[in-house]
């Protein structure tokens, strides 16, 4: 049983109310990004702050899976900020809404992981009140004709090695993995620079014990991709960081965002 369609939460907040003024915002995110010619994008990890903080580091990620072949499903992974549960929680919705239209939920996948694996559970509730998830939709619905359908998925207090090992046996070579992960909170915009880029450079050395110690609020998903990508050798690549003091002059306290692509054959 479903909750039929999770309703947009954070439209008017994080990102434009209008489908039109959505469009304008991201169509200008994708305009400004130059990443790396990279092939192969098998991941990426992206923030999820609003728009006008994130947003330029976001183009990054999507302007690089524009030149990608479409998935035809997208694991969407990211950190409760609001719900406590146990395990993982998988939005049992048909879709998700936002002012662009809805993202089908690909239920199935979602069912049988629930059901096979005890680490995760259909848990719409977990899901009404995150926008870690929610923001990365429009971006989707911009450079998909039609997005693929996610299957959306947020970390409470769980084994993230475990979950990357359960996940990496159902991940297909045509799948996507979205990480949503903001960095550093609150820092002046020198501390962050340097905590930051000590969590980079663990994600991108496919360093564990660096990327637990790192501060990012996504350090649980952040992990479980790492986890697989070492299973698949996937390449991690940083395209774009920044913080907030960076992008909007306020430089005391600041929360850091970063853009990475994973890459490999399979």
């Amino acid at each position: 049983m479903t909750n039929k369609v999770r309703p947009p939460a954070f439209a008017g907040m994080f990102y434009p109310s209008s489908a039109s003024a959505i469009r304008h915002t991201i169509d200008g995110f994708l305009e400004k990004a130059a990443p790396p010619e990279l092939t192969d994008v098998r991941a990426v990890v992206a923030p999820h702050a609003g728009y006008v903080y994130s947003g330029p580091v976001a183009g990054y990620d999507y302007k690089l899976l524009q030149g990608q072949p479409t998935p035809k499903r997208i694991f969407l992974l990211g950190p409760s900020h609001r719900a406590w549960f146990s395990g993982i929680a998988i939005g049992a919705y048909d879709a998700f809404r936002t002012p662009l239209g809805e993202v089908p939920v690909a239920l199935d996948d979602a069912r049988a992981l629930a059901e096979e694996r005890d680490l995760f559970a259909l848990n719409a509730s977990s899901h009404t009140q995150e926008h870690c998830l929610e923001v990365q939709l429009p971006f989707l619905q911009v450079i998909y004709d039609a997005a693929p359908p996610i299957v959306p998925l947020l970390f409470g207090e769980v084994d993230p090695v475990a979950a990357g090992r359960i996940l990496n046996a159902y991940i297909t070579a045509d799948d996507l993995i979205i990480v949503s992960s903001d960095l550093s909170h609150y820092h002046t915009n020198e501390q962050a620079h340097t905590l930051d880029r000590s969590f980079l450079d663990a994600l991108l050395a496919g360093n564990a014990q660096g990327i637990q110690k790192g501060e990012a609020c996504g350090q649980a998903p952040a992990l479980a991709l790492a986890t697989i990508a070492e299973q698949r050798g996937w390449e991690p690549n940083l395209l774009d960081y920044r913080t907030s003091g960076d992008i909007t002059g306020d430089t005391q306290r600041v929360v850091g965002y970063a853009a990475v692509a994973y890459v490999g054959e399979s």
